[in-house]
């Protein structure tokens, strides 16, 4: 007769418990030991991955596509119970050291965080899928680099002047590339945002236009009337009225991506070195615009004018304290120098 082992933190009545409920179902010890578990294998990665894509937002997908390529071209043929925490922290730190090295670079740190990001997303739609348990999602173990504060900053008035002007004298579509670069002094939105608008997300006798951001996000943004009727002569005069579709377009009438914005802040930086070397971005007019928000208007009517929700890091007493349309259209009027309707 073989000697009973107590594990560690289970005592004689957690063991006997085990015994009763072991009888009740019919099962004896050794059924435990010698019976093969029924959960048929989990898929490679090959298999798998696919699937994913197809799951996911349009965004997600080109965020963390790459990084599944990479994923497959490493670990295709093996099952995803396979790689351990370890591997994980391996491979990223691998691909941390083949980044290209550009002139923002830091130290790729950004390549690592994406692919264990995007492992995550990869593990937890197989923890739903019932492919592994919770407890043995390995990606949820290997930790990211620490993220490094952000370089971006509110620009001056004078340094977006010159911005401007440069916009404004240089360049195949001067009025396309000076429209853009008001949306986005004007709202703060991201690219994304600007690049989803719509002939019917503009709402003229209001002055708001309907964004459409990361996360799904939708949200109703004041501009101000002389911003309005140029995204309407806009929409009238390169053919996005008659399509119905993206608003911002070439004067081909040919929807605008985000190589626009690219060539954009390439040519303002042959003109104006520090764009160049500080690397400036269209993001870099959302910390501009929010930052005079936030100081002339406070906190609350910055995080609205964002766009950003209730998050658990944010505290409760946003709940209170949240900042209405009307308050951004305030702050709008201030910061244009016209007044908005919904401010009257």
């Amino acid at each position: 007769m073989t000697e009973n082992k107590i594990t560690p933190g289970a005592g004689p009545e957690e063991i006997e418990a085990a015994r009763v409920l072991l009888a009740r179902l019919g099962v004896c010890p050794d059924d435990l030991v010698t019976t093969p578990s029924t959960r048929p294998p989990a898929p490679t990665f090959t298999e798998y991955i696919p699937q994913v894509s197809d799951a996911v937002s349009t965004g997600t997908r080109r965020v963390y596509g790459t990084y599944w390529k990479r994923v497959a071209t490493e670990w295709g043929d093996r099952r995803l119970n396979e790689p351990t925490p370890l591997e994980i922290k391996q491979l990223a730190e691998k691909i941390r050291s083949q980044v290209v090295v550009r002139r923002n670079a830091r130290g790729g740190r950004g390549a690592a965080e994406h692919l264990i990001a995007a492992l995550r997303c990869l593990y937890n739609h197989a923890v739903d899928d019932g492919v592994i348990s919770e407890a043995d999602n390995p990606a949820k173990k290997a930790p990211k680099p620490r993220r490094l504060p952000s370089t971006r900053r509110g620009l001056p008035d004078s340094r977006l002047e010159e911005i401007n002007h440069v916009a404004a004298t240089t360049g195949n579509d001067p009025v396309l590339d000076t429209l853009i670069l008001r949306l986005h002094t004007e709202t703060a939105c991201r690219r994304g945002g600007a690049l989803a608008l719509t002939p019917r997300d503009l709402d003229p006798d209001q002055c708001l236009i309907l964004l459409h951001e990361k996360g799904g996000t939708v949200r109703w943004q004041p501009v101000s009337p002389t911003l309005m009727t140029h995204l309407r002569d806009h929409t009238e005069q390169r053919g996005a009225a008659a399509s119905g579709g993206q608003l911002l377009r070439y004067t081909n009438g040919d929807p605008i991506t985000t190589r626009r914005y690219d060539h954009l802040f390439t040519r303002l930086g042959k003109h104006l070195p520090w764009v160049a070397t500080q690397q400036i971005s269209i993001h870099w007019l959302r910390h501009t615009t929010l930052t005079w928000v936030e100081r002339n208007f406070g906190y609350a009517v910055a995080r609205a004018f964002a766009g950003h929700t209730n998050n658990g890091d944010s505290g409760t007493t946003t709940t209170y304290t949240r900042a209405g349309i009307h308050e951004i259209a305030s702050a709008l009027a201030a910061l244009t120098g016209e007044p908005h309707p919904l401010t009257t």
